[in-house]
Order: C-alpha cells, then sequence, then structure tokens
C-alpha cells in the first residue's frame, strides 16, 4: 500500500530545499479506505505466511531486506534527501546505517531468549516472548531512513507485521522500499507497507481497533495525542520518541579542543534537525571567555558546509524564536536566514539568555545554541535538569568521579561522558519526562515489539 486512487485530491508538492525548485508533485496521501486495507493486509499476512516463518527464516528476511537497501542506497537517498535539502553522500550515509540497524536485528531474531523457572513448587514456569500483531511506525522527515528501520528491525525480528507512515515531507523512500521488499519476494505481501499521509493518515492508525503497537517519533504535542488515540480506542502499545532540549556542561578540567568540536557538532549536524541535538551548552566560569571565542569560531565555520533547512515551514519556525525573543537575548554569531534562496539558516550561538526566553526554553530544531555559565557542580545540574525534556546530556571533564556522578544525577535517557548527541546500536534509546515513553535500539526495542506469556505446567496432576 503506497496510496490511493485519488492522486489530484491528495497530491503534496515537494521542492528542492537548496533553490525551490520543484522535485515532485504527485505524492498520493491514504485515505480511510486505504489504511483499512493496509490494516487488513496485515492481518492477513500475520495469521498467514508471515506466521509460518521461523525466528531464523525472519532473521534472514531482515539480512536480504539489508543488502536491498545497500542495493539501491543512492536512489533511496535521492529520494528522502532532496525534498529535504541533505546532501546526496548524507543521505547515502543514512541508508547505509539504516542497512546496519536491520542487519543487526537480523542478528536477534533467533537469539532473544525466554526464561524458564524451576519447580520446586510443583509448577515449572515458562515464559515466552510473542508478537503484538499488526504494528505502526509514525515516522519524521530528519532521519527518515534511519527512524524507519528502528521500526522496522526490532518489529520483523519478533515476528509482528509493520504499516510505516513516513512523513508527508520525506515519503518516497519508504514507500519505494515497500515496493521492492515485496516485488523482489523478500517479504509476504502484507508484512511491510508504506502508507503515505499526513496527520489525519497517522491519526486513523492510532485509533484503528486493530493495531495494537504505535511507535512514535516526532514532536511532544503529536506523542500526546497519539497516546490519548491509543487509550481511547484499544489500549495499544506505545512507544513514544519525542523531543530535547539537551544540555552539555563544559568544566574547567575537559579536554578542551574535545569539548569544542563535540559542542559545535552536536548543534550542526543534520543542520541542527535532530532531537538529540546539545542546544544548551553550559561552560565553567574559569573557562567561559575562551571556550565562547573558540565556539563561535567554530560555528561560523560551519557556514557554508551546513545544508538546508528542511522546509520554508522549518524556516519559519527558527526565524520566529528570534521576533519572539527580541531584548532577551545576546546574539554572538548568526542569527539571520543565509542567503535569499534556498531555507539556509546562519549557525547561531546565543549568550546568557534570559531563562524565561523562549529560544532557551523550547526545541527550535535548527543550528541554534545557547551558552551560559556556571559555578560549580551543583548549579550546572540544577540548570540542566531545569527542563522538562530529558533525552540526551553530555558531560565533558577528565575527572572520571565527578563524570560518574553527574551522569547518575542528570534527569536523562542518556548521558554522555566527554561526547554527546550520538548514539549506539547496541544500547536502548529513548527519554525521560516528556522526552519520551519506552525505548528504541538494542534489545530493549525487542521488548517493546513483543508480549510475555507465561506457561506454568502443573508437575502434579
Amino acid at each position: 500500500m503506497t496510496g490511493n486512487k485519488y492522486p489530484s485530491l491528495y497530491a503534496v508538492v515537494h521542492q528542492r530545499k537548496v533553490d525551490d525548485s520543484l522535485f515532485c508533485d504527485q505524492v498520493q496521501y491514504a485515505a480511510a479506505e486505504d489504511v483499512d486495507a493496509a490494516v487488513e493486509a496485515a492481518e492477513a499476512a500475520f495469521k498467514g505466511p508471515w506466521r509460518k516463518f521461523t525466528a531464523t527464516q525472519r532473521g534472514e528476511a531482515l539480512v536480504k531486506l539489508s543488502a536491498l537497501i545497500l542495493e539501491h542506497k543512492e536512489e533511496l537517498g535521492y529520494l528522502d534527501g532532496t525534498s529535504i535539502g541533505k546532501s546526496q553522500a548524507a543521505a547515502t550515509g543514512e541508508a547505509e546505517f539504516a542497512a546496519s540497524i536491520l542487519s543487526y536485528y537480523a542478528g536477534w531474531a533467533d537469539k532473544y531468549p525466554g526464561e524458564s523457572y524451576p519447580g520446586e513448587d510443583g509448577f515449572v514456569k515458562i515464559v515466552r516472548q510473542e508478537p503484538l500483531g499488526v504494528c505502526v511506525g509514525i515516522n519524521p522527515w530528519n532521519g527518515p531512513l534511519a527512524i524507519m528501520a528502528m521500526k522496522l528491525g526490532p518489529a520483523l525480528a519478533m515476528g509482528n507485521v509493520i504499516i510505516l507512515k513516513p512523513s508527508e515531507k520525506t515519503p518516497l523512500a519508504s514507500n519505494r522500499l515497500a515496493f521492492l521488499a515485496s516485488e523482489s519476494g523478500i517479504l509476504p505481501p502484507g508484512v511491510f507497507q508504506s502508507l503515505s499521509g499526513a496527520g489525519a493518515t497517522g491519526a486513523m492508525l492510532a485509533n484503528h481497533m486493530r493495531v495494537r503497537k504505535v511507535s512514535f517519533t516526532g514532536s511532544i504535542s503529536t506523542g500526546k495525542k497519539i497516546q490519548e488515540a491509543a487509550a481511547k480506542s484499544n489500549l495499544k502499545r506505545v512507544t513514544l520518541e519525542l523531543g530535547g532540549k539537551s544540555p552539555s556542561g563544559i568544566f574547567e578540567d575537559c579536554n578542551f579542543d574535545n569539548a569544542v568540536w563535540w559542542s559545535v557538532f552536536a548543534i550542526t549536524q543534520n543542520t541542527g534537525q535532530a532531537c538529540f541535538a546539545a542546544s544548551r551548552v553550559y561552560v565553567q566560569e574559569s573557562i567561559a571567555d575562551k571556550f565562547v571565542e573558540a565556539f563561535t569560531k567554530g560555528m561560523s565555520q560551519k557556514q557554508n558546509e551546513l545544508a538546508p533547512l528542511a522546509d520554508k515551514i522549518q524556516l519559519s519556525r527558527v526565524s520566529s524564536f528570534f521576533q519572539r525573543d527580541a531584548g532577551k537575548t545576546k546574539i554572538l554569531v548568526g542569527g539571520k536566514q543565509h542567503g535569499d534562496k534556498g531555507c539556509y539558516w546562519e549557525p547561531t550561538v546565543f549568550y546568557n539568555p534570559e531563562k524565561d526566553a523562549q529560544v532557551y526554553n523550547e526545541e527550535i530544531f535548527g543550528p541554534v545554541a545557547c551558552i551560559s555559565t556556571f559555578k560549580d557542580e551543583e548549579e550546572f545540574l540544577r540548570l540542566a535538569n531545569d527542563t522538562e525534556y530529558g533525552l540526551m546530556a553530555g558531560v565533558f571533564t577528565q575527572d572520571i568521579n565527578r563524570a560518574m556522578r553527574i551522569s547518575s544525577e542528570l534527569d536523562s535517557g542518556v548521558v554522555g561522558i566527554n561526547c554527546v548527541s550520538t548514539i549506539s546500536l547496541q544500547t536502548p534509546f529513548g527519554g525521560s519526562k516528556q522526552s519520551g515513553i519506552g525505548r528504541e535500539m538494542s534489545h530493549y526495542a525487542l521488548r517493546s515489539y513483543s508480549e510475555p506469556k507465561t506457561v506454568l505446567i502443573n508437575m502434579n496432576y
């Protein structure tokens, strides 16, 4: 399923964000009948041919799907990257990362263990991990291929079927891969489907009574709506990976060059359009002047390397923060659109913004960082934790005792020591507080796509 029969009604225009030229204007949106048909096809696959696949066969299918992505990596990267201004090299690299995610979960397919307990009480206890059924992945536009694989891999490894709803800004690669997977015969029809659409399509999936799990990556406001829909429909399982306003603490004993490099990288990778971007940088007062000088220089040097923001909507959003917070901030570098063509924004650094400024408190999703100073460890922790976000945090120090102490006190799902705004396939990724529910990556993701079933065997009958 990649659309419906009403292209004129549901068409959407995609433009190249580097120069605003037309890229595609015939992307079909899924309507209610498409959603129902997709769920019906998924249920048929789950109860039929896919159910007969052994765990080893599911792993082999994921290996083949990984190879399929690599075979078509340039095409898939082009399809997703062009409409949001991502370079071909970066988009192809993301496709390669997506392939590695599927390879990783292929290895887990026949290795995720159950449990058993001894029968001293007369009962042997067995716990099996069973698939949920029809799962849905609602994906964002900033990392469409990688995040697609983060949902696809564990869902299929555990024996589920999945319908992906890519962002309306980046639907093409998801649709193309679903078609290739079906055409190649790697997966039975209905196991992996892609439905184009905007918020209304996602809402229909979140409310659907025969969907058993929704995994969503995106904004807090939309995540709350999905959780509400899940509760009001059939109490379907929900994983939410939401926004961030990640803090990073630069202590006076840090490896200075390393701290500067990571701080610049964290807020400029993907043009700052990353949920875990370290956008609140706290610097110990004793090294503040030196760090600010080096950091602003590093940000300025990124000017001609950055890709544009995703579209004019995102450009307008970033620009709006500067209008609302006029007078509450001191801009050291940047702060405006770069050029008059495309959706480019200058790398921007605020210095000691007022604590009620929106640029300090809200996720901007652009190459915009706020630098504030702190006196000691206690003040850093107070400032870093004073937020409803809790996705990623970083601490830069050569004192390992301090690093471990701070990592335990930061309200964050992930903490980097002498690094920040990075992830690992082998470890869980997700947030605390309003940054989300549940975890992706590693074997923790497998848990969220399975249901434990306890079997009690009476040995005394």
